[in-house]
């Protein structure tokens, strides 16, 4: 009997304990949507906040509907085809019937990466613009090998002789499919759209690759905001989706079954009922896919003279200045994001989706320059461009040297963070070189960013070399540098660092100057403070700056776009928003005096004497970086 307790509580124990594995992040994140501070480790009191805004978001709500709305038709459309399919190969003999369901295994086994490049290049190679259409496509191609798969197995278990004697009863083929065959294959039917369904809801990958300007799904919008840092409000519609499903799941588990019929008449009066039901659920389903299909493929593919297609950051731009330069010039924007300089490249230089106007950073537009991507810019469409401070422009020069094809949005540094009441505790200096990283006194208290440049910045400089070498030499030194601060790292982070330093985590980090409002608002009434330093041997001083694509098919409107942009009012609204500084000295002039003395977002050029600009050091020395920064992680 004890034996059988003891047995019975570490059953329970594992039970428990994979359950809570398995919900506690989502407990976590449902904890956090409520949460009124953005920290992830401060509690600020309770809010529905995220929830308001996440309805009133316009990119959320579009993102939301194009995800249920291609995982909907997708599954659907898949679901037949894949149904038609099995009973095709089901009719085969069994060598050919095998060599079939391995050609369409191979779809499922192979990487989904190879399936959307592949897909995308088809598309490109027929001359098909990337948009709604191609991922319907492609979700469509990719569901349909998993609903063959489903339906497979109900096929070899029904009776073809109860098809055959009911064509011998006087049925036509079509009639014996629908009341002998279809409802005996039902639940694999059903199990391969609900497959198909999840599949396309969640995918990412194929969706990356295949889908065209101004059209995100909550895989792409997710993954586009990580540089900045995920929104609350996506926590909040992860609740809100986590939930719905729960119900659903809820309420077809332990929904009441029905009582068997009474009498033979009842039991047919039922089936007819079910059969009704089930044409008509099909006739609607057709109705309903029909009209939003062609609602959502007019509102995609109809070629309208007056839009412009806009490519930016995650998280870069305020929503209402969008809004208001629609009012102003009838402009519709097509809105669309990235998350990396290396994931925008490919998409212009493919060229299957034709953006008017790009955000990108410096040493990309060097690159881009180079690879004749670019169009110059009618500055006379640009008469607020005077509001760029010259020293911007200047700046500018290192990665576009005549100024003709770029017009500085952002700027900012690379610095150290540190917690002046930690370092003090640690019996250490505030730190105000990049060799201070270096510090045994630090020892676990270090954040460094996960990022091939920035961490060989900080090695560079502290060796007193360019930020921008490609000497073999200068970068093996910068190498073992970095392989020597290993043990004294707490973690390699990217946005992780706001929080850690907010939550007391760490004394030290490197960071992007950007960050400071945000972490200065957030730290107040803390018992310690968080200061910015840019070190003495000089750091990176990054732009990003507007372009426009050589292919864009509506160049004057993106000059019109920068204009607005550079106007000053506009320009502060966006500083307000996303915090990083602005290079437009008319939209400086408007903002508090407290915000033009804080010296971590606008600091003094004396400050930044030896700052330098990230360039495009060419492939060959990018895969050497590469190759170095796999030794140093590795090691």
């Amino acid at each position: 009997m004890h034996d059988s307790k003891l047995k019975r509580f570490f059953q329970d124990f594992y039970l428990i304990f994979v359950l809570i594995f398995l919900y506690a992040p989502i407990l976590t994140m449902m904890v956090l949507s409520f949460n009124s501070s953005k920290s992830r480790t401060d509690w600020g009191g309770f809010t529905l906040d995220w929830y308001r805004q996440m309805f009133q978001s316009s990119s959320i709500m579009d993102a939301l509907y194009n995800t249920l709305l291609i995982a909907f038709i997708s599954a659907l459309v898949a679901t037949i085809l894949g149904t038609v399919a099995a009973i095709g190969i089901n009719q085969m003999k069994r060598l050919p019937r095998s060599i079939a369901m391995g050609i369409n295994n191979i779809p499922m086994l192979n990487s989904e990466i190879v399936t959307g490049i592949s897909l995308m290049l088809a598309f490109l190679a027929f001359g098909i613009s990337l948009g709604f259409k191609t991922i319907l496509l492609s979700h469509i191609t990719f569901c349909v090998p998993y609903v063959i798969l489903s339906v497979m197995p109900k096929l070899k278990q029904t009776s073809r002789y109860t098809y055959e004697a009911a064509m011998d009863l006087g049925a036509g083929p079509v009639e014996a499919f629908f009341k002998v065959v279809l409802p005996d294959i039902m639940p694999g039917v059903l199990s391969g759209f609900l497959l198909a369904f999840t599949m396309s809801l969640d995918d990412f990958i194929i969706t990356h690759f295949t889908r065209g300007a101004g059209i995100n799904t909550l895989s792409t919008l997710i993954y586009s905001e990580v540089r900045r840092g995920i929104k609350p409000s996506m926590y909040a519609l992860s609740t809100i989706i986590f939930l719905t499903v729960l119900a659903l799941l809820l309420i077809t588990n332990f929904s009441p079954e029905k009582s068997a019929a009474s009498s033979a008449k009842e039991k047919a009066r039922r089936s007819r009922r079910e059969t009704a039901r089930r044409i008509l659920l099909v006739t609607a389903s057709f109705c309903v896919i029909a009209a939003v299909s062609f609602t959502t493929y007019s509102h995609y593919a109809a070629s309208r003279s007056n839009e412009l297609y806009v490519y930016n950051w995650g998280e870069y731009i305020d929503e209402t200045v969008i809004e208001d330069f629609e009012k102003e010039t009838g402009i519709h924007v097509v809105y669309d994001l990235f998350e990396t300089n290396e994931e925008m490249y490919p998409v212009i230089e493919a060229g299957g989706v034709a953006y008017d106007v790009v955000c990108p950073s410096d040493y990309m537009i060097q690159k881009m320059i180079e690879n004749d991507l670019l169009a110059e810019i009618n500055f006379d469409n640009i008469p607020n461009i005077s509001q760029i401070d010259p020293e911007y422009m200047e700046r500018s020069r290192a990665f576009d040297p005549e100024n003709r094809y770029s017009v500085p949005y952002t700027w900012g540094t690379v610095g150290i963070l540190y917690n002046d009441k930690m370092v003090a505790e640690l019996g250490a200096e505030p730190p105000d070189s990049w060799m201070d990283l270096w510090d045994e006194k630090f020892s676990g208290e270090i954040l460094m960013q996960d990022s091939v440049r920035d961490a060989f910045m900080c090695a560079l400089k502290a060796l007193g070399y360019s930020l921008n070498s490609t000497d073999p030499d200068e970068l093996n030194q910068a190498k073992d540098l970095l392989i020597r601060q290993k043990p004294l790292i707490q973690a390699y982070v990217i946005d992780q660092v706001r929080d850690k330093m907010l939550g007391g985590e760490a004394a030290v980090g490197v960071i992007y100057s950007g960050e400071m409002l945000y972490l200065q608002e957030l730290a107040e009434g803390k018992d310690f403070h968080l200061e910015y330093v840019i070190p003495k041997e000089g750091t990176n001083l990054w732009i990003d700056s507007w372009v426009i694509p050589k292919n864009a098919k509506n160049k004057e409107n993106a000059e019109k776009w920068i204009n607005f942009l550079c106007r000053p009012d506009i320009a502060k609204r966006n500083f307000e928003y996303i915090t990083y500084a602005t290079p437009n000295k008319g939209a400086y002039d408007m903002l508090d005096e407290d915000l033009q003395q804080n010296k971590a977002v606008f600091p003094d050029w004396d400050s930044l004497t030896n700052a330098e600009v990230y360039q495009y050091l060419g492939d060959e020395a990018d895969s050497l970086y590469n190759e170095l920064w796999k030794e140093v992680k590795s090691n």
